[in-house]
């Protein structure tokens, strides 16, 4: 059995400001800092061996902040970039509400059927999630290794990996700090997940 830590990424000023950020490149901020370091802490004893991360700025410092204090060893996943939000990157999520209200509450409903504009619809992200995923979990038949996340893309990979629903991606994009373990074994379905909050 592969244990796999889906672990989202410390808070960035744009989390603050309820901004959205899909594949824009922003650095955590003090909150995160301190977020990533409660993280280091909960996940001392979950004998993490490998830390994985696509781009991104507040991605990549907390996975090599993780990778460094928990002695593990990291590398960067290219191909598992997050959800290109288009023009609702730097956004208010209650702007979008506000100017929006049909596409908003689609997204919320359906986000399989959404397109942001000029962005992409998750349906790209999950090919690109197939292949990383795909070929890490070849490379892992067991232990137990981290996924450092940004939201969407820790949505879309706990669902590739659960098959359970996607759930309200807008929620979803507050989840910062976060962490949770799937045990997973190549086909089976319903695999347990264990939820920790900041």
């Amino acid at each position: 059995m592969l244990r796999i830590v889906i672990i989202r990424p410390g808070a960035t000023d744009y989390d603050r400001e309820e901004r959205i950020q899909g594949i824009l490149d922003i650095p955590l901020s003090h909150e995160g800092i301190s977020e990533v370091a409660r993280t280091v802490d909960q996940l001392r004893d979950k004998g993490i061996e490998w830390v994985y991360a696509p781009p991104g700025a507040a991605t990549l410092q907390t996975a090599e902040i993780l990778a460094a204090d928990l002695s593990a060893r990291f590398k960067r996943l290219d191909r598992m970039a997050n959800l290109n939000l288009g023009l609702w990157q730097g956004m208010k999520i209650p702007d979008i509400r506000h100017k929006q209200p049909k596409v908003y509450r689609q997204w919320q409903e359906q986000p399989d059927n959404v397109c942001p504009p000029d962005g992409e619809m998750t349906e790209q992200a999950e090919v690109r999630i197939k292949a990383a995923l795909s070929k890490l979990l070849r490379k892992h038949k067991k232990g137990t290794i981290a996924l450092v996340l940004p939201e969407p893309l820790a949505t879309l990979t706990r669902h590739y990996i659960l098959h359970d629903e996607l759930g309200d991606l807008w929620k979803a994009l507050a989840n910062h700090g976060q962490w949770e373990i799937v045990d997973y074994e190549p086909e089976v379905r319903g695999q347990k997940s264990e939820v920790r909050d900041r």
